[in-house]
């Protein structure tokens, strides 16, 4: 039995990586492809695995993919919320149900991420994970480049000390961090049942005293500053505006970074998107 559940896994993520195109997710079309559809290295990159494991799952050699790594290959995939939850299914893994932040991104807010692709764009979870970005928002965030869900988390991130690209005034950065813990306070009254909120909530109280006193004041604040600055290494300083867009039947959010026209930043933006296909060509 086990057997044939992962060959028919391995089959459905052949098929669907086959009927995505380049232009899909954004690459040229041109040359001679030897396969339909996507090629392999592809989508292990845009799902954030390992070549050697998609090989294994497409082949039936790797049979439990975690939750995380399907919803990442759902994304990648473009799948439906039908096809999302027979992957899940296939793989012996739980349904993102009530109680568990849902990280499946619908296949139109993709199709409007790549319409997007002058600007950076992201999309996060109402905990301030970092679920998906296109190339300008890796370009400018070292937010997006975590490896882990933890890495990719706005919160943790900021209490554990990681840098960030992010420029604050001492009084900015106070006001942020009240927000982010007042998120995840919130998130978690929503999702009592999600684990790994959890986990990452405990953790963030045991090893930062700043948090566990945000934490204890109770002070619930949300809405992060429309405008926010960075300073990037290659392109120098930015001033953009932040508009965080509620994506309809779920609660994901879009976030889009925009500059006035004719301003350093735009400029600096535009820079910013040449590198950014740069970096995403060496990787191909």
């Amino acid at each position: 039995m086990e057997t044939i559940v992962s060959d028919e896994l391995a089959s459905c993520l052949r098929s669907w990586r086959e009927r995505v195109s380049p232009a899909d997710i954004g690459l040229a079309a041109g040359g001679q492809r030897r396969v339909r559809g996507l090629r392999r290295e592809e989508v292990a990159q845009l799902a954030g695995v390992s070549m050697d494991y998609l090989t294994r799952l497409e082949q039936g050699r790797a049979t439990r993919p975690s939750g995380s790594v399907l919803g990442s290959l759902a994304r990648a995939l473009r799948l439906t919320d039908l096809e999302r939850n027979h992957l899940f299914r296939l793989a012996g893994q739980p349904l993102p149900g009530s109680g568990v932040i849902d990280t499946h991104i619908p296949a139109s807010v993709l199709r409007l991420m790549d319409r997007l692709s002058d600007v950076p764009v992201l999309v996060s979870t109402v905990a301030g994970e970092i679920i998906t970005a296109n190339e300008m928002a890796k370009a400018l965030f070292l937010e997006t480049a975590g490896s882990s869900r933890r890495e990719r988390t706005l919160a943790w991130r900021r209490f554990m000390n990681v840098p960030s690209s992010r420029v604050m005034t001492a009084e900015e950065r106070t006001e942020d961090e009240t927000i982010l813990v007042g998120e995840l306070q919130e998130a978690l009254a929503r999702y009592p049942a999600d684990s790994h909120l959890a986990a990452l909530i405990s953790d963030l109280r045991t090893r930062s005293h700043r948090f566990e006193e945000l934490w204890n004041s109770h002070e619930l604040r949300l809405g992060h500053a429309k405008e926010k600055r960075f300073n990037h290494p290659e392109v120098g300083a930015l001033t953009l505006d932040c508009d965080d867009l509620v994506i309809q039947g779920s609660d994901l959010r879009l976030v889009v970074f925009t500059a006035a026209p004719g301003s350093s930043s735009a400029r600096a933006l535009q820079l910013l998107g040449a590198i950014g296909l740069q970096h995403f060509d060496a990787d191909d």
